[in-house]
């Protein structure tokens, strides 16, 4: 069964898992996957949580303590997940302890309604590293353009960064930047570099979703043909640039004092469409030195039936620009789906944080004591 997540972890891709909930940590599922399934790490988002919470499996005594202390949902919210990750944490610091810090992370969100404000951003991380308190979290935030420059600041404060909702090369670029940026500030103020992590989460199924959707309006056959080609050739040319930026003459000073690489993260790896392989999104972006965080589905698939024959990106970038080239010639502009997929990602996460107020805000209500 676990042949092919082996053969993934020897070639150097960090497997974590995209997925958490109370009763995966309480059953020793969590404990199992890293034990069994070569899962070194784990991905939340509010999304996650907001399926988690809502499902009521494990979360009532909680509940009904901070529906007792008459705490607003917000708290809540935050004293929930927290304590998720914070669990989820302790399970895996024996991984993060044999790796030197590299692994046994654990990835927990800023609240997404603050992506475009920058200092909110900067003090909600503060806040998060402080309230989970494990030197294996990961605070995540969103690579929008307001994130930027909150990715320098929490980085330059010695916080590790998971930077999320990457969708263009231009992007990458400019959070490349905002991470080189981050740790010169803390080199300037005598922080240990070697003590900081980041990873880049660049996302890629939503890339062919909506590329496809506009290919199958086209219609042509000469446009059938570009199908699912888009988001493999778009992750290959984002590991293209990390090899750039981290050999590079901005980056020497910092490999000298022991920083850390970001590495790419490879997100969103659960196919959408039936027509490809389930595990495509595996197979095709092996190299050294990512990460790859999938749904349960994905890592039993890829466990199962994965096909993992040594470094898939290699030697691909010339392809990978004549794929996406062949899907600007059909008239689909991809600084346009790359924009449209942000903006989009940035309200998806923001509608699941509000789903989740309004249903721990009820469940709050229906556990409050009674007065008197």
């Amino acid at each position: 069964m676990t042949d092919a997540l082996k053969r993934l972890s020897e070639e150097g891709v960090a497997i974590w898992l995209d997925d958490l909930s109370r009763k995966r940590i309480t059953s020793g599922n969590l404990a199992e996957l890293i034990d069994q399934q070569h899962v070194v790490g784990v991905t939340t988002n509010p999304s996650i949580f907001q399926k988690a919470i809502s499902s009521g499996d494990g979360y009532e005594q909680q509940l009904a303590d901070l529906a007792a202390r008459k705490v607003t949902v917000e708290e809540a919210i935050r004293m929930i997940t927290t304590a998720d990750v914070r669990d989820a944490a302790d399970i895996l610091r024996p991984v993060f302890d044999a790796t030197g810090g590299q692994d046994g992370r654990v990835s927990i969100e800023v609240d997404p309604r603050l992506a475009h404000n920058t200092k909110a951003t900067v003090a909600e991380a503060r806040q998060l590293a402080w309230l989970v308190d494990r030197p294996n979290t990961l605070i995540k935030i969103p690579a929008t353009k307001a994130g930027l420059p909150a990715i320098t600041e929490t980085i330059g404060n010695g916080i590790s960064v998971n930077v999320t909702l990457i969708f263009s090369l231009e992007r990458y670029r400019e959070v490349m930047d905002a991470y080189l940026a981050g740790l010169e500030k803390a080199k300037a103020k005598g922080l240990d570099l070697s003590q900081i992590h980041s990873v880049a989460s660049f996302f890629v199924s939503r890339v062919d979703t909506e590329i496809d959707k506009r290919i199958d309006a086209l219609g042509t056959d000469e446009a059938k043909a570009a199908r699912g080609k888009a988001a493999v050739a778009n992750a290959r040319l984002a590991y293209e640039a990390f090899e750039e930026v981290f050999s590079s003459d901005r980056w020497a000073p910092l490999d000298k004092a022991q920083a850390n690489k970001q590495r790419p993260l490879w997100a969103s790896t659960g196919v959408k469409d039936k027509a490809y392989k389930d595990t495509m999104y595996v197979d095709d972006l092996v190299a050294p030195g990512t990460v790859n965080t999938m749904p349960e589905a994905t890592l039993e698939a890829t466990g199962d039936h994965g096909q993992i024959t040594g470094n898939t990106i290699a030697g691909t970038y010339d392809q990978a620009r004549k794929e996406i080239a062949a899907v600007e010639k059909l008239g689909i502009s991809y600084d346009e789906v790359v924009q449209l997929l942000e903006d989009e990602g940035v309200e998806k996460f923001e509608a699941s944080w509000n789903d989740l107020l309004k249903s721990t805000e009820a469940e709050l209500k229906r556990l409050a004591p009674s007065e008197g």
